[in-house]
């Protein structure tokens, strides 16, 4: 069971943003940006090129609804999109608030504290159109 699937489960606490019967969005909690989320199917797949063709279109249909949600929220000059896939074995799209092109490097990491994740989460939820 993948760490996002005790997430959803409700086994381990997240800042979550967006949700519906299929799909999950919530802040990474180790973040390039302030802003950076994570959107997921609850179906846990590990490689996004394994979902089915349904699957696939709906979440990434869902993650850009997030991704408007979020450029609404977060000041950017755009909101990035990588799927990569290595740290956690269950697909997983990185929505990143993009400043410069070095935002988009994952060895780069800003901090928040817990209370700047909830009122960034609650913002996003604010903005979110399901």
């Amino acid at each position: 069971m993948s760490i996002f699937t005790k997430i959803i489960n409700g086994d381990l606490p997240a800042y979550k943003v967006a949700e519906n019967d299929d799909f999950l969005a919530f802040l990474d909690i180790n973040p390039n940006t302030k802003g950076h989320t994570l959107c997921i199917p609850k179906k846990e797949v590990d490689k996004i090129f394994d979902l089915d063709e349904d699957t696939y279109n709906a979440l990434m249909t869902f993650s850009r609804k997030v991704a408007l949600a979020l450029r609404k929220t977060v000041e950017c000059k755009r909101i990035g999109m990588s799927v990569i896939g290595l740290e956690v074995p269950h697909v997983h799209v990185h929505l990143i608030p993009l400043h410069k092109m070095e935002d988009t490097r994952f060895d780069k990491k800003v901090s928040l504290f817990e209370e700047e994740f909830k009122k960034l989460a609650k913002e996003i939820q604010d903005n979110f159109e399901a």
